[in-house]
């Protein structure tokens, strides 16, 4: 059913094709890439597992920075995961969250909780901790520095709610404003940037955990044996008496105002964002940077007024990703993404909305930004080809494509046959 998908999209977005096929070898090539040696070799591997695009970008980053990102993802990843266990007894959770600093130098210490490949991760965090240990010292430090604080944040909010806004943008400094300045640090310590200001380093790691946030609603608020909710009461109690009030059909209309209010919310940390990336000099860090950023303006644009987010999952389409991944190398790319998203939000704004004149004035002050920058003539369309357009090269590669799963498939149904047989 996944492939079938894959393909309508395709055939749907043709100009998809070909950063997909560019995005597949590049991953086959980050998976070549894996050290041997079984601490990084695990790192790189449970990396990949974690978040595959972040696996991929983060592979253009020179050797050394390259494996101090790496260990940085993963011990805040690991310490996401001691939160994100509603199962933990709290009197057990926050000891951890405020030690957890501490136990990356210990080589020998682990802690059994989380699912999946993230309890993989936190079975086996010595090779995780062996690995930090063989960087260099200012890294260490930049990465001790902000899981301790991260932690501490983390142990505040498990005893309190996100009632106010004040709260909301308290927890997301914690938990995503401290990535964004162990980020800054790391890129400093490496010699290839200089220190960015704290309040643009820390805007711009709000700016992607606002948006995870307000894609999450359904995961968190669905969460087994206690809802994780996140959304600030100071905005969902004007529209609902309960959080989970918002994802009951009758109360449809007061989600998607409410929704449309959190994203609203989110907006106001793009100027910040933009000047950070355009404060970049390295062409690797830039990218790194940059693609999240624009595949947060891309979710914000798809979730607004969308009440899918009250239902399932609401993500970028995989073709659009890779044409993001790939397209994405200087300023002016991100200037015309910015401005092109920005310009479907726009679209989707009903004037009857409550925040429609808030939300409009937060669109336009970004696209002025990006008008402003004198790029915007040369940019290439992230959103306004999305009707399907099949030039004859295009078909050409849609045949070769049809062709080659025909085969595939033609050549399996023969080697059945032979078992069969």
């Amino acid at each position: 059913m996944g492939s079938l998908q894959g393909l309508q999209a395709m055939l749907k977005h043709p100009d998809d094709i070909y950063p997909l096929l560019k995005l597949k070898m590049a991953a086959k090539q980050a998976e070549k890439q894996i050290p041997t040696s079984p601490h990084w070799g695990f790192c790189y591997t449970m990396l990949h597992k974690v978040s595959r695009s972040f696996a991929l970008v983060i592979q253009q980053l020179g050797s050394e920075l390259r494996d101090a990102v790496c260990i940085f993802y993963l011990v805040l990843r690991a310490l996401d995961t001691v939160e994100d266990d509603t199962s933990i007894d709290t009197m057990v959770k926050i000891p951890i969250l405020m030690e957890f600093h501490s136990h990356i130098y210990d080589p020998d210490w682990h802690f059994a909780c989380g699912t999946k490949e993230y309890k993989i991760l936190m079975d086996q965090f010595h090779h995780v901790s062996t690995a930090f240990l063989e960087l260099n010292g200012s890294y260490q430090e930049a990465i001790e520095d902000i899981t301790m604080k991260m932690g501490a944040g983390m142990a505040k909010f498990i005893c309190k709610e996100v009632e106010t806004v004040d709260d909301y943008e308290e927890y997301c400094h914690y938990v995503a404003g401290h990535v964004g300045l162990g980020l800054s640090k790391l890129f400093h310590a490496s010699g290839k940037e200089t220190l960015l200001p704290d309040s643009i380093s820390n805007s711009m790691g709000i700016f992607l955990q606002k948006t995870n946030i307000i894609r999450d609603y359904l995961e968190d608020i669905n969460e087994i044996p206690k809802a994780r909710m996140y959304w600030p009461q100071e905005i969902w109690g004007k529209y609902v008496n309960k959080l989970e009030d918002l994802k009951y059909e009758k109360n449809s209309e007061k989600a998607v105002q409410c929704l449309n209010d959190m994203v609203t919310n989110a907006l106001a940390h793009i100027e910040d964002s933009l000047k950070y990336l355009s404060e970049l000099h390295d062409p690797a860090i830039f990218k790194f940077c940059a693609i999240p950023q624009i595949m947060a303006i891309g979710t914000l644009s798809l979730c607004y007024n969308n009440i899918e987010v009250f239902r399932g999952v609401v993500k970028l389409r995989r073709g659009l990703t890779a044409k993001i991944i790939d397209r994405t190398k200087t300023m002016a790319d991100v200037y015309s993404a910015f401005y092109d998203f920005c310009s479907l939000l726009k679209i989707k704004v009903d004037l009857k909305d409550p925040n429609a004149h808030v939300t409009i004035t937060s669109i336009e002050s970004a696209q002025k930004i990006c008008r402003e920058s004198g790029t915007l003539d040369k940019r290439k369309s992230y959103i306004a080809d999305d009707l399907p357009n099949y030039g004859p090269a295009m078909i050409a590669i849609l045949v070769v494509i049809l062709a080659i799963l025909y085969a595939y498939l033609s050549a399996n149904r023969s080697s059945k046959a032979k078992v069969t047989l």
